[in-house]
């Protein structure tokens, strides 16, 4: 089936141990789940893994797994952590099932804005919201007499005057590592210049002149990164500003807490938060706006299901929140936004508004077709123009085998 009218209103393993202190049963059936590997996911399953006879997968590569995983019979995992850029493929497989009864029965602190209805059930327990915008070292930015920046013009003028001080590394941190997040930078940048991803008849439109907008910009940012920026992901651009090496990054806010992280930074109190800059003068924020949650798997047991979701709720209670308030935009009761959420709140609450990143089947097969054809442009491989005609074909093949395009 095809994904309708979604409304949004390496790998570390953790086992649970015999401690159930702050769980309000002993869970007695096994369980296992596999999600993104950031501080969130972290607190929410070490919240569960205190209630027992629970093992947490946290993998960065977690999108790539995930369908195989979920499609095996049974379910090789029975949670899953998801956004609304990665549940697609498992609501299309069927692999993941309604919750509406189990809802009912444990989901009375939740809030109608956590459930994520398709087609009027409830698939998915949003936990928090996520974007990516502008964190940089204040410290820097003083001591340079730098404005904050509010445009990527200003941030590439400000790039400039951080290179020629010398007083990092490199002035930038960026996620463009080959494949999803390269794809992810494009994703960003071309509506905030005004792109539309597809035609009326579902065929791609990113051949144009916000296209190329898109594709300079994302290559001038070279010229202040790391050399090997197309292995650098999320993790990546996190340790370069934990241990002082970059001075800006339009980073994920879910990474924001490990910045004052003291046991692993190097600058506990100096980056701070901001809104994602505009491409474009008057313009939308050059991000997209995103939930991450939790999905049952539909091939396993009803009494499996009942558990898993029962557990997932202990996951998501004002206790984890109170004592990781600063690791996440929660969703949850209990939540305080802090000084580390005011560069969600500035991009989320910006005027135009940033896109919600499209939960489609087609956005799918687009992000696939940029990270396969994006890097050949970046090492210089490919023109500008001759990449989106790229794009524009590997869309077509894959969108037609997958039915969506005549």
């Amino acid at each position: 089936m095809y994904l309708k009218n979604l409304a949004l209103a390496g790998a570390v393993s953790l086992m649970g141990t015999s401690a159930f202190a702050a769980c309000s049963y002993e869970n007695t059936v096994p369980l296992k789940s596999l999600t993104a590997g950031f501080e969130a996911w972290k607190a929410v399953t070490d919240a569960m893994a205190e209630c027992g006879n629970f093992q947490a997968e946290l993998d960065q590569e977690f999108r790539t797994k995930q369908p195989a995983a979920f499609e095996a019979n049974p379910s090789l995992y029975q949670i899953g952590g998801v956004s609304n850029g990665t549940i697609t493929p498992l609501l299309n497989a069927g692999t993941i099932r309604p919750l509406d009864d189990l809802v009912a029965k444990y989901g009375q602190n939740l809030q109608p804005n956590q459930l994520i209805k398709v087609d009027g059930k409830t698939m998915a327990i949003a936990m928090m919201v996520n974007t990516q915008h502008l964190m940089y070292r204040e410290d820097i930015f003083n001591d340079l007499g730098l404005e904050v920046p509010t445009t990527w013009d200003e941030v590439f003028a400000a790039a400039d005057t951080i290179k020629e001080a010398g007083v990092v590394d490199h002035a930038i941190g960026a996620t463009m590592k080959s494949g999803w997040n390269l794809a992810q930078e494009f994703v960003n940048m071309y509506p905030a210049f005004g792109g539309e991803f597809f035609n009326d008849d579902n065929s791609a439109a990113v051949n144009s002149e916000a296209g190329m907008k898109a594709l300079e910009t994302m290559a001038k940012t070279l010229d202040y990164t790391d050399p090997e920026v197309l292995v650098s992901d999320s993790t990546y651009v996190q340790q370069q500003f934990q241990q002082g090496k970059i001075a800006m990054s339009n980073l994920w806010a879910s990474r924001g807490g490990a910045m004052d992280d003291e046991a692993e930074s190097t600058v506990v109190g100096k980056v701070k938060m901001a809104g994602a800059p505009l491409a474009m003068e008057g313009g939308a924020p050059a991000t997209t706006l995103w939930w991450d949650g939790i999905v049952i798997a539909a091939n396993i047991t009803d009494e499996e299901a009942d558990a898993a979701f029962r557990l997932a709720m202990e996951g998501l209670d004002e206790e984890m929140v109170k004592g990781a308030n600063e690791a996440a935009i929660w969703l949850v009761k209990g939540y305080e936004p802090g000084p580390l959420a005011a560069g969600a709140i500035a991009t989320a609450t910006a005027s135009p508004a940033a896109p919600p990143y499209p939960s489609t089947t087609q956005m799918g097969l687009m992000h696939t077709a940029l990270g396969n054809e994006l890097p050949a442009f970046l090492t210089g491989e490919r023109d500008a123009a001759a990449t989106l005609v790229a794009i524009e074909e590997a869309y077509a093949t894959s969108a037609k085998e997958a039915g969506v395009l005549e």
